[in-house]
């Protein structure tokens, strides 16, 4: 369904295991800029009610992600660090959005969200299946759901709102340079890293 065009090796979940305090931290983070990511959007193009509606919503739900991490990381006696900077959104933004008309920058930023939509998710799926620790991979699980309905909803809109472009072609390069910049993670315990 994702169409990613290079799997995480689900040994990755096993580094992760080797500090679920900086994996923790790291997630609690990418919820926060997910759910800043959606209000930029909103922010950009308010002229488009469905789309401020169900971002506004999907916004919420990142923040209670955000909020149901924090509880799991002071549950276990760890606290929220640092925010962490993403170098694998920072890749896939140099390559994913485009200059031109704010109608191509709204297409643009809808497929690079939907983009980090589907790794997470994934990498949720590696992490729900491959943890040991039963909290956790429940927990992902259920994120995972959460985070695909999020990559359609971004897909959705780049398709609602890319007439006259073609959001098809669009997809399938940013799947293959992704495919490229993701060779380079799955080395340390992050999200996207």
């Amino acid at each position: 369904m994702l169409g990613l065009k290079l799997a995480t090796d689900p040994r990755w979940a096993t580094l992760v295991e080797t500090n679920i305090e900086e994996i923790l931290t790291d997630h609690a983070w990418c919820e926060q800029k997910a759910a800043t990511n959606a209000i930029t959007i909103i922010s950009l193009n308010p002229e488009h009610t469905d789309l401020v509606t169900d971002l506004l919503l999907l916004a919420q739900e990142e923040l209670v992600h955000f909020q149901m991490v924090h509880d799991i990381i002071k549950k276990r006696g760890y606290s929220l660090g640092r925010e962490r900077k993403d170098s694998y959104v920072n890749e896939l933004f140099k390559v994913g959005i485009k200059g031109g008309s704010r109608q191509q920058s709204l297409v643009g930023r809808l497929l690079f969200s939907a983009m980090i939509e589907a790794r997470s998710c994934e990498r949720f799926k590696v992490l729900s299946e491959n943890i040991k620790d039963e909290e956790l991979s429940k927990f992902y699980h259920e994120l995972m759901i959460s985070e695909a309905g999020h990559y359609t909803t971004f897909l959705g809109f780049a398709r609602k709102y890319g007439e006259g472009i073609d959001v098809d072609q669009q997809w399938k390069d940013l799947l293959e340079q992704e495919g490229q910049i993701i060779q380079n993670y799955g080395k340390s315990e992050t999200i996207h890293g």
